[in-house]
């Protein structure tokens, strides 16, 4: 699933291609919305918030897109061969005289009056990237489950928008505690430290090409996505496992050794090494 830097870059491209212009193409290839015709309307901004997008449209609508793990927007000038994949994944076409906007595979994509916005969104924590960004209420609910494994609560968007699997692994390394330490056990001085490190990290990366945690240039992560190769800090073999309520586990990273607190077994089923995973 996108971070939130990177669904902040992708508005940016949405925004930058269609704002201000009049829409001479719209084709929302949803059964639901599939008589929904946008033509003759003016797209007024492509707003990001945690990892939702926001295409506001003049006559007071917004369609409102996830990309969840496989989806995408692509932008395409005039005439330029579509390569984002095949027709049957095209999910929505909006085109302007001179940009077409393409949305492939896209798993969520409603068309909402733009004051009912907050039945797609309102039920987020403060977006790391935006305009309500508040570290104060950040932390607040965050502990307000402090039995809760740190790795949960920083994926819970209700809590602050904008984590993914991948910043998940290289805040808790950072921090120095492994994703399965209760979050009310972080001493409170680095539980202080959380949200604005949380937020640093994705406000330095939102206008990169390529995420970096490191400031290293090719040693971008600290440890996800590198199991079983060694810790760039210790030399300890970086450790993967899954972690997750059962329906929904995501693959974890960390370096036993400079993180403490509670972790699979080595010989458990959450606790084996997993072959190294590309990260999206």
């Amino acid at each position: 699933m996108p971070e939130g830097d990177t669904v902040w870059q992708t508005a940016k491209r949405l925004h930058d291609a269609l704002a201000g212009s009049v829409l001479t193409r719209s084709d929302l290839r949803v059964p639901k919305y599939a008589t929904a015709d946008l033509t003759g309307r003016t797209v007024l901004d492509v707003t990001p918030r945690g990892k939702h997008l926001l295409t506001r449209i003049e006559g007071g609508l917004t369609l409102h897109s996830h990309l969840k793990m496989d989806g995408s927007w692509k932008v395409y000038d005039s005439g330029r061969r579509w390569s984002g994949g095949p027709a049957h994944q095209i999910r929505v076409i909006l085109g302007t005289e001179d940009r077409t906007a393409v949305g492939y595979r896209l798993p969520v994509l409603d068309l909402l009056r733009t004051s009912d916005e907050s039945r797609a969104v309102g039920h987020l924590g403060p977006d790391l990237l935006g305009p309500d960004w508040d570290p104060d209420l950040a932390l607040a609910n965050l502990l307000a489950d402090p039995a809760r494994p740190l790795g949960e609560a920083l994926l819970d968007q209700r809590n602050l928008a904008g984590i993914g699997n991948i910043y998940k692994s290289e805040l808790c390394f950072l921090l120095g505690a492994t994703p399965w330490l209760p979050v009310g056990a972080l001493p409170a001085g680095l539980a202080a430290r959380l949200p604005l490190l949380a937020q640093r990290l994705l406000e330095a990366n939102r206008e990169r090409p390529v995420r970096s945690t490191t400031g290293h240039r090719g040693q971008d992560l600290f440890v996800y996505g590198r199991a079983p190769r060694p810790c760039l800090r210790c030399h300890t073999q970086i450790r993967a496992a899954d972690q997750g309520d059962g329906s929904r586990e995501r693959p974890t990273y960390w370096c036993p050794s400079c993180q403490r607190g509670p972790a699979p077994a080595p010989g458990s089923p959450q606790g084996r090494h997993s072959r190294p995973r590309t990260t999206n």
